[in-house]
């Protein structure tokens, strides 16, 4: 029998420190930890191994256009459940989702502004809002601001970022393609200027349409590019596949990209092409 109690240990209780969200982001080309105000001053590529992290279609507008330049076209369109999609979740539903989570009505923001000085209709995909894929309202919005460009003879401009054609909406989807490449055909006739602008990742139905039409095709580095992924690529045809295929690199190394260029260089060379065209217009 013990002589004496052994006395009871009190620990003091000491409450977890929970690390805000969204201050810190790790990066998928050197998994590094980023700080988030880093990156927002940094155009949100990595400062240690420049990995273009994806913006959304507000920050290009910001690092694209002149200040103040930018006025949106078609900000009403909404898409409907015309085929009336039964899944996991109703496409009404999924639409939903995606609108309160990024505020946006659909994957496209469309409109026209100014690049240093040279006006230009515009495009600008978000990947945020269902993969950026090409239903019927994207489609829409795109035809028009081409239009827009060749009625009023200014250059176009689209910002590349898609998972291909929306499921939800089947046939529908798939017409935007012909819809879109129709319309910058006849921009095209006109002699105007189209530059399409790819980044991480463009695929499918928007890599086998407007976005491989361009009069200049630029790619941000390191972008996935292609119709299909690497993987199904692999698996479907059983053949090892070159090292960096589908990436930007390689298609410009293969000549489908004309250039590769540097998210803090692109705003002065999208001038640098509009200059051109304009001096040879």
């Amino acid at each position: 029998m013990a002589i004496f109690k052994r006395p009871a240990l009190k620990t003091t209780s000491r409450k977890k420190r929970e690390m805000p969200q969204g201050l810190w982001q790790k990066c998928p080309g050197c998994a590094d930890v980023v700080h988030e105000i880093e990156l927002a001053q940094n155009l949100r590529v990595c400062p240690r191994c420049d990995y273009h992290f994806a913006l959304s279609a507000q920050e290009r507008i910001e690092n694209l256009l002149d200040s103040g330049s930018f006025v949106e076209h078609d900000g009403e369109l909404r898409s409907v459940d015309t085929l009336q999609f039964q899944g996991m979740a109703s496409y009404e539903d999924r639409l939903r989702k995606y609108q309160d989570a990024t505020g946006l009505i659909d994957a496209a923001v469309t409109g026209h502004g100014a690049i240093e000085g040279h006006r230009v209709a515009i495009a600008i995909m978000d990947f945020r809002f269902l993969a950026a894929t090409m239903g019927s309202v994207v489609g829409e919005r795109l035809t028009r601001t081409i239009e827009f460009g060749t009625a009023n003879r200014c250059g176009v401009i689209i910002i590349s970022a898609s998972g291909g054609a929306r499921m939800y909406e089947g046939m529908l989807s798939l017409m935007q393609m012909a819809k879109t490449s129709g319309a910058l055909a006849r921009h095209a006739s006109e002699r105007l200027p189209y530059i399409s602008v790819l980044t991480n990742p463009t695929t499918a139905g928007v890599m086998a349409s407007f976005a491989s039409l361009g009069d200049v095709i630029i790619a941000e580095p390191r972008s996935m590019v292609g119709f299909a992924g690497p993987r199904v690529i692999k698996e479907t045809t059983h053949q090892d596949l070159p090292e960096g295929f589908q990436t930007a690199e390689f298609l410009e190394e293969h000549g489908l990209i004309d250039s590769i260029v540097h998210r803090r260089r692109m705003r002065a060379q999208i001038a640098q092409f509009l200059t051109y065209f304009s001096a040879a217009a």
